[in-house]
């Protein structure tokens, strides 16, 4: 088990090893993130289900600044890891930066106020045997294959995908670093996240860039 502090937003979906940069300024969330780098506690940033608490409607800049807005409730399977402050503004408001660096389940809320933490367990992905790496292999080449044709006018990112560095990636880690580049809907991003199948992590992403017309 591992303790995470939970920044519930509705569409944010994270995936181990795509950094995620946020502004934060509900003072709820901006003592978390205090909370956080003082504690060397993990931060998770995750999808929601549904709203507890709505937020006012028609607020001051000054009241959103001081008042904490909407409530909500989170997805069970979620990505966490360390934060880290790049900048404190002069009206209290943070700009951090979340890395995860491993998918988690929710198991018991440890705290509710004044920010939620959770008890977590690890979610491990089901075993790749056999001919099913080589299986993995292919898919991610197919895959950048792909998104090679779909950057053919942005050269700075066609040399990156021809790397070193995407080419040497394990299949399985290539599966969830990849969405970095891919925007979906929270739904469909959530639900890739929640996949313990690599191959079919990697299936569902290359049917979903095929879909993209060039």
């Amino acid at each position: 088990m591992t303790d995470v502090a939970l920044f519930p937003i509705p569409g944010a979906v994270s995936f181990p090893g795509v950094p995620r940069d946020l502004h934060v300024f509900e003072p709820r969330y901006r003592a978390m993130v205090k909370y956080c780098l003082e504690h060397e506690l993990s931060m998770g940033v995750c999808h929601t289900r549904k709203v507890i608490h709505a937020k006012q409607v028609d607020q001051t800049r000054e009241e959103v600044l001081h008042s904490n807005q909407a409530t909500y409730q989170p997805e069970q399977v979620l990505s966490a890891g360390p934060v880290e402050l790049l900048q404190e503004l002069e009206d209290g408001r943070l700009l951090i930066r979340v890395r995860p660096d491993r998918r988690l389940k929710l198991a018991s809320e440890k705290q509710t106020l004044p920010f939620s933490i959770w008890q977590c367990e690890h979610l491990p992905d089901q075993p790749v045997v056999g001919e099913q790496r080589e299986l993995l292999a292919l898919a991610k080449a197919k895959i950048l294959q792909r998104l090679m044709v779909l950057s053919h006018d942005f050269p700075e990112l066609k040399a990156v995908l021809s790397g070193d560095y995407w080419k040497r990636m394990p299949a399985e880690e290539f599966s969830f670093a990849v969405t970095g580049m891919i925007s979906m809907p929270g739904d469909m991003a959530q639900a890739l996240l929640e996949e313990t199948a690599p191959q079919q992590r990697l299936d569902s992403i290359l049917e979903m860039i095929n879909g993209v017309r060039v």
